[in-house]
């Protein structure tokens, strides 16, 4: 009996120094449920849904609030006026990017996404520098993505109308489009070495997808290099396919918003050349559409973790230098006073009442501040390009009645996916 009062004795004097180190300090942080010993608390939000509990939490303390994910805190922001103050007017200050242990097994701290300090800074603006040169040189990313665009179009005509699984294809494209911006060459989507890069990338999304809550040099080394042309691909295929596929779904889901698209792809485009970027600001309703997509899919709830730089006051809380920070992009994008019925999927939210598209500084599914996606612009255009494509030589039916289709997301990790789906592109 002695061995096991020992035990018990030894569990319990871990729990109450678990419990003391969980609650000494708290009073600086903002307030918050009460943490469980050890386990913080996890066993009060739902993985399946985090959003949706950090909501509730929000609804009880308020805008900023602590939450302990294991035995250290984490500092949510949630709803557009602390999130913007925080990754917009204090920029530098949330610009730290926060504890992510299996992206940091994988990456090592190096690249663009999980970086901090000089590393990210360099990375990000080598990463910005190159992009652009590359758009500027004989051939200008735009027309990279017309062609794999049209190379896509091909590719979706060999399916003969049968119905598929959009998935793979909708992957090759933007994958494509990164090899051609960085290897100067696009691939077939048969050709063996892209099948395989496709697959160890692949292999990689499932790694870094898994949930979230767990428990200086020189930058430009090889491995550093290497580890950002993987960030590239990662953020520029994964991110743009996923939303491609939603996309695709959404307009199942919605023919007569299809149908309006390609009311507004006849008139402007025609069907005798391809679609241009030039045409997006005189297609205000294809806009919304995408505009809407993005905002509905909410792909990222949580966005990636933000970390202080440095220690600062933040709405009369103090939050210690390198404290984790979760910014809530649903309750951004998902904001009733912005966007009447958020639920409910309306390209109007992103129309004036004379059908002209409308900005919102709400739509913040690339994050915002110094940390937004450095591949918006590519993605913004990629999303235009290779919809207006498909919708302008195809018309999309659903093997089942609209209304049967279900839309709800598939939370994978940190991102939330859309169910598995076919559908047959019809040639029009």
């Amino acid at each position: 009996m002695e061995p096991v009062l020992v035990l018990v004795l030894g569990l319990c004097c871990l729990l109450l120094l678990s419990l003391w180190k969980q609650n000494s300090g708290r009073g600086k942080l903002p307030p918050g449920p009460t943490p469980f010993p050890v386990v913080g608390n996890i066993l009060q939000i739902d993985v399946k849904d985090i959003s949706k509990s950090l909501t509730k939490f929000s609804e009880r303390y308020g805008p900023v609030f602590t939450v302990y994910l294991g035995m250290k805190p984490t500092v949510v922001l949630h709803g557009y006026e602390a999130v913007k103050e925080a990754l917009i007017d204090h920029g530098e200050e949330f610009a730290g990017r926060g504890h992510f242990p299996i992206a940091e097994k994988v990456n090592k701290g190096l690249g663009i996404l999980f970086s901090n300090a000089n590393t990210w800074k360099e990375m990000r603006r080598f990463s910005l520098m190159t992009l652009r040169n590359f758009g500027m040189g004989k051939r200008s990313i735009e027309d990279r993505v017309q062609e794999e665009a049209r190379c896509l179009v091909e590719e979706l005509r060999k399916t003969n109308a049968s119905p598929c699984d959009p998935t793979f294809i909708l992957g090759c494209a933007p994958c494509n489009v990164i090899c051609s911006i960085i290897f100067h060459n696009r691939f077939d989507y048969k050709d063996e070495h892209f099948l395989k890069l496709m697959e160890k990338f692949n292999e990689n999304v499932r790694i870094l997808s898994s949930p979230w809550l767990q428990e200086n040099h020189l930058e430009f080394t090889l491995e550093s290099l290497v580890t950002t042309v993987s960030d590239l691909f990662g953020a520029g295929t994964e991110t743009t396919s996923t939303t491609l596929r939603y996309s695709l779904l959404l307009l199942l889901k919605h023919p007569e918003v299809a149908a309006k698209v390609q009311e507004e792809i006849e008139r402007v485009i025609g069907r005798h050349r391809s679609p241009c970027m030039q045409d997006r600001s005189r297609m205000p309703y294809t806009d919304a559409v995408i505009h809407e997509i993005q905002r509905y899919i909410d792909l990222i709830p949580t966005n990636l973790p933000h970390a202080v730089t440095r220690d600062i006051k933040f709405r009369n809380y103090f939050i210690p230098k390198g404290m984790n920070i979760i910014t809530s992009l649903t309750s951004v994008l998902h904001d009733e006073k912005e966007f009447p019925n958020p639920k409910v999927f309306d390209p109007g939210h992103f129309l004036d009442e004379s059908g002209n598209f409308k900005k919102s500084d709400y739509f913040m599914p690339f994050s915002a501040g110094k940390r937004m996606c450095v591949g918006e612009g590519l993605a913004r255009m990629e999303l235009f390009l290779f919809l207006t494509s498909i919708l302008q030589n195809f018309k999309l039916q659903s093997l089942v009645e609209p209304k049967d289709l279900d839309i709800t997301a598939v939370v994978n990790g940190f991102a939330s996916v859309p169910p598995a789906y076919q559908l047959c592109f019809n040639p029009v």
